[in-house]
C-alpha cells in the first residue's frame, strides 16, 4: 500500500505527486514551446501540445483535467492574442481551440467514466463472486488474477495465487496431465473435475470450467466440492464394507419389500438351498412350512404398522431339497432407493434345537434313573429302621437290655442320618438336572419364622430374638424358604458357643430391589478359606474353625443355596473369627421372570 503525504490540507500518495509532477511538466512544456513557436512564427503545429496534459490529467483526475483544459485554452489564446492580433481568422481559430481543448477534455471524461463503471462492475463481480474465479496466461499458465474465493479455498491470500502458475495448484501431476489434455483440445471445458492442493499440501477436490477471452488469457471458474466428494466417496466406503458384512456374514441376511425378497446374502444362500438369483423376487412366506405360514404372516403384517415389531420369531423352512430347518429372525426396518423396506437376520438354530431336544430327553432319563436310584436305596433303609424303632419302642417284650438298646439306638440314629443324607442327595441332584417350580404366595415373613423356631424347638436350644415387622410379607415359596431358614438356624445352633444366641433381623430399605433377612450366631466364625467352601456339597458333616467334625450334613447349605437362586436372589456371609457368623438371605421384592438366574 501507498504511503500518504499531507500536502496542504490534502493527503497525496507518492503516485499522486509523481502525475502532479508529469501533468505539471507537459502543461509547462507546451506553453513555453507555443510561446516559442508563435514568437519565431514557425508552424501552426503547436495547439496539438496540449493535448498530453489535458489527456493525462482527464483520465486519472476527470475534474481538474476539465479545469486544465480551461486553463490551458485561456492560455492559449492569450498567446494567440498578443503574438496574432489583429488577424481575425488566427483569432477565431485560437478561441475555436480553446473550446476544442475543453470538448476534448469533456469528451474524455465520459468515456473513461464508462470504462471505470464497466471496469468497477466487472471488478465486483469478479471479487465477490461465489464462485472462484482464475484468469492465467495460456503460454506459461501464469496466474494474472485470482479472486478471495479461491484464496480462501485453498488456504493462499490472493498476493501469493499472483506469484504462481495454474499447473502448481494440482495435487498430483496425474491431474495435472489429465488437464492440459483437455486444455490442448482447444475447446472450451464445462464440470471437469480434478483435484488442487492447500497450502498445507492436503488434497482439496474442484469442479472447473474454461474458456478463452482471447489468444493468449483463459478464464477459469472454480467451484468447491470437496464436501461433496467426501461425502460421496464416504457414501461408496460405507456401501462397500456394508456388502462386505453382509457377504462375509455367518448370518443369513435378506432385504425384503413387504415378504418379497430384493437381496439374499451367500449365508442366506446356503441355508436355503437357493442362489442368490433365485432367492431374489421369490416370496419369503413360500419358504415357511404350512403349518407356520399362518404365524409368519402374522408377524409379517406387523413389518408396515406403528406397533412396535417383535424382537425375534422362530419359523421353520423348507429347503430347495426338501430338508426342514429352523430358523430365528429378526427384523429392522430400513430404507432402500428412499423406499421403505425390510431387513431380516435369520439365524439357523436347526442344531441348537436338535441339541436342546437331546439334552431334554437325556434330562429325562437321568430324572428316572434318580427316581429308580432314590426307590432303589430307599427300599433296604424302610424296613431296618422300621425293625429298629419296633425294638426300640418295646425292649421288654424283645427281650432287649438295656446296654443292648443303647446300642440300637445308636443303630437307628445312624440309619435315619443316613435316609436323610440320601434325600439331599437326590433333591440336590434334581435342582442339578431341572429347575424345580416355585410354589408362589404372599405370606407374612413374622409367621414363617415363628413357624420354622417352633418346629424346630429352637426356642429351647438358645436364645433367639426377632426384630422383624409385624406386618412384613415376601411373595416367595414359604416352604423352600422355610426350609433355608431351618439350614441356617441349625448351623447357628451348631457353631454357637454357649450361652448360645441367635438374632433374626430384617435388614430391607425402600431403596433396594431386595428382602434382606439376616441370622447371625455368636459361633466360632468362619475363615477366609472356608467361606469359598461352605457351599459346596460333601461327602460328610461340615468343619468348624477349628476343624472339627461338626456332624451336620455338608449339603444342607449347599439346596439352601439353590432354593434362594431359584428365587432369582442370593445368600451372603459376613464373619468374624471367635465373634459369630452372619448369613443374609436376598429375596426380590418382585417376582423375576422367567429365565432371570442370580448366581450368588
Amino acid at each position: 500500500m501507498e504511503r500518504q503525504i499531507a500536502l496542504w490540507g490534502h493527503r497525496f500518495t507518492h503516485t499522486d505527486i509523481v502525475r502532479f509532477t508529469v501533468i505539471a511538466s507537459l502543461t509547462l512544456s507546451s506553453i513555453l514551446i507555443t510561446a516559442i513557436t508563435l514568437a519565431q512564427n514557425i508552424g501552426a503545429l503547436y495547439p496539438q501540445l496540449f493535448y498530453f496534459p489535458i489527456l493525462y490529467a482527464t483520465y486519472f483526475y476527470p475534474r481538474r483535467g476539465i479545469i486544465l483544459a480551461g486553463i490551458c485554452g485561456i492560455v492559449y489564446e492569450c498567446l494567440v492574442y498578443f503574438s496574432l492580433f489583429p488577424d481575425t481568422f488566427a483569432l477565431w481559430s485560437a478561441t475555436g481551440q480553446a473550446v476544442l481543448f475543453v470538448c476534448v477534455a469533456l469528451a474524455v471524461v465520459y468515456f473513461t467514466n464508462l470504462i471505470r463503471v464497466s471496469e468497477a462492475r466487472y471488478r465486483s463481480i469478479f471479487e465477490n463472486s461465489l464462485l472462484g474465479v482464475i484468469l492465467f496466461e495460456k503460454n506459461n499458465f501464469k496466474i494474472r488474477l485470482a479472486n478471495q474465493q479461491v484464496a480462501g479455498m485453498l488456504g493462499y491470500n490472493v498476493e501469493e495465487l499472483s506469484g504462481m502458475t495454474f499447473a502448481e495448484l494440482f495435487s498430483s501431476h496425474d491431474f495435472q496431465r489429465r488437464f492440459f489434455e483437455h486444455l490442448g483440445s482447444g475447446e472450451d471445458i464445462r464440470n471437469f473435475e480434478t483435484c488442487f492442493a492447500t497450502k498445507t499440501k492436503e488434497p482439496h477436490w474442484v469442479n472447473l470450467s474454461w474458456s478463452r477471452i482471447d489468444d493468449t488469457v483463459v478464464s477459469c471458474s472454480v467451484i468447491d466440492i470437496n464436501t461433496e466428494k467426501l461425502v460421496r466417496q464416504e457414501a461408496v466406503d460405507s456401501s462397500t464394507q456394508y456388502r462386505q458384512v453382509t457377504e462375509n456374514s455367518p448370518t443369513g441376511m435378506v432385504i425384503t419389500d413387504r415378504t418379497r425378497i430384493l437381496f439374499a446374502n451367500p449365508a442366506f444362500s446356503i441355508f436355503s438351498g437357493y442362489t442368490p438369483d433365485e432367492c431374489t423376487g421369490k416370496d419369503l412366506a413360500d419358504s415357511v412350512i404350512v403349518e407356520d405360514r399362518e404365524r409368519f404372516a402374522a408377524f409379517a403384517g406387523r413389518w408396515d404398522t406403528v406397533a412396535p415389531v417383535p424382537d425375534r420369531a422362530e419359523f421353520r423352512f423348507i429347503t430347495k431339497s426338501g430338508e426342514i430347518r429352523r430358523a430365528v429372525l429378526y427384523f429392522t426396518p430400513i430404507t432402500r432407493n428412499n423406499r421403505p423396506a425390510g431387513l431380516i437376520n435369520v439365524i439357523d438354530n436347526t442344531e441348537w434345537e436338535e441339541y436342546r431336544e437331546r439334552v431334554e430327553q437325556t434330562k429325562e432319563r437321568r430324572r428316572e434313573m434318580m427316581r429308580a436310584v432314590a426307590h432303589e436305596l430307599r427300599t433296604p433303609l424302610q424296613p431296618v429302621l422300621g425293625y429298629l424303632n419296633l425294638l426300640l419302642q418295646d425292649p421288654k417284650s424283645f427281650g432287649v437290655t438295656e446296654e443292648t438298646r443303647q446300642i440300637l439306638e445308636r443303630c437307628a440314629k445312624s440309619v435315619d442320618q443316613e435316609r436323610q443324607i440320601i434325600n439331599q442327595m437326590l433333591e440336590l441332584s434334581v435342582l442339578e438336572v431341572e429347575e424345580t417350580g416355585l410354589d408362589y404366595s404372599v405370606f407374612s415373613v413374622r409367621g414363617m419364622v415363628n413357624a420354622v423356631i417352633a418346629n424346630g424347638g429352637y426356642a429351647i436350644k438358645a436364645e433367639v430374638a426377632i426384630d422383624i415387622p409385624p406386618d412384613l410379607v415376601f411373595e416367595a415359596d414359604r416352604q423352600k424358604l422355610s426350609y433355608v431358614l431351618d439350614v441356617l438356624l441349625t448351623n447357628g445352633m451348631t457353631y454357637s458357643k454357649p450361652p448360645k444366641k441367635i438374632w433374626i433381623t430384617y435388614r430391607g430399605s425402600p431403596t433396594l430391589p431386595f428382602h434382606r433377612l439376616a441370622i447371625q450366631d455368636n459361633g466360632v466364625g468362619i475363615t477366609e478359606t472356608q467361606l469359598d467352601e461352605i457351599f459346596k456339597p460333601k461327602n460328610d458333616g461340615g468343619t468348624g474353625s477349628l476343624g472339627q467334625s461338626t456332624g451336620v450334613p455338608g449339603r444342607s447349605l449347599a439346596i439352601a443355596k439353590k432354593y434362594v437362586q431359584l428365587h432369582g436372589g442370593y445368600i451372603s456371609v459376613d464373619s468374624i473369627m471367635n465373634i459369630g457368623s452372619t448369613f443374609t438371605i436376598h429375596i426380590p421384592k418382585k417376582r423375576p421372570d422367567k429365565g432371570d438366574n442370580h448366581d450368588a
